[in-house]
């Protein structure tokens, strides 16, 4: 009877303590997709000052401007955490425009004066900066997912986490149109 109770004991810590583990690893997706925010909201501030400099050169990209500022907007735009749909849409806009954002990059090299401009230069030493932190945040982010993932994928994790209601993320996967090779002169019209 001993034997079986401590069997029983055993089977429940052991239970509650993977419980725990996956909150933990849920917590620390969600801590990771908020790096991933904070840095998309640094972009999203130095964005109108880049866009505001451009305009004063590019009059042809004015339809590249307004896709670029429509995409902030709806990027700025708050998402359910909890909700995998959400997430993957949320990274799809980020991703997009960072697209976008390329091809603005792309098209300065045909205005000499706006490249020439000390504080556009400066604005684009900031937005790499703040680029390179998103690449963490996103590296960071598959991390905590994979361990999230395989925690709740794997038995008795799977139990558990369907218990809890702990569910698998999606990960950060570039698109298809961001892996292919770009060919800068479809840009430089």
């Amino acid at each position: 009877m001993e034997a079986l109770l401590f069997c029983l004991a055993l089977s429940v810590i052991l239970a509650y303590l993977w419980y725990v583990s996956l909150i933990k690893k849920r917590n620390t997706c969600k801590e990771a997709l908020s790096g991933i925010d904070v840095q998309l909201t640094k972009r999203a501030s130095l964005i109108p000052n880049i866009l505001k400099i451009a305009q004063r050169y590019m009059e042809h990209e004015k339809s590249l401007l307004t896709e670029i500022t429509a995409l902030r907007s709806q990027l700025k735009q708050s998402y359910n955490q909890g909700d995998a749909q959400q997430i993957s849409a949320h990274l799809q806009q980020a991703e997009l425009l960072d697209s976008k954002m390329g091809q603005l990059m792309l098209s300065i090299e045909n205005y000499p004066d706006l490249k020439a401009d000390a504080t556009l230069q400066q604005a684009m030493l900031s937005y790499n900066e703040v680029e390179a932190h998103i690449s963490a945040a996103r590296r960071f982010y598959n991390a905590a997912v994979t361990e999230l993932n395989n925690a709740v994928e794997v038995f008795p994790g799977s139990i558990i986490a369907s218990i809890a209601k702990v569910r698998v993320q999606p990960f950060f996967e570039a698109s298809t149109k961001a892996k292919a090779e770009i060919d800068a002169s479809d840009y430089l019209k």
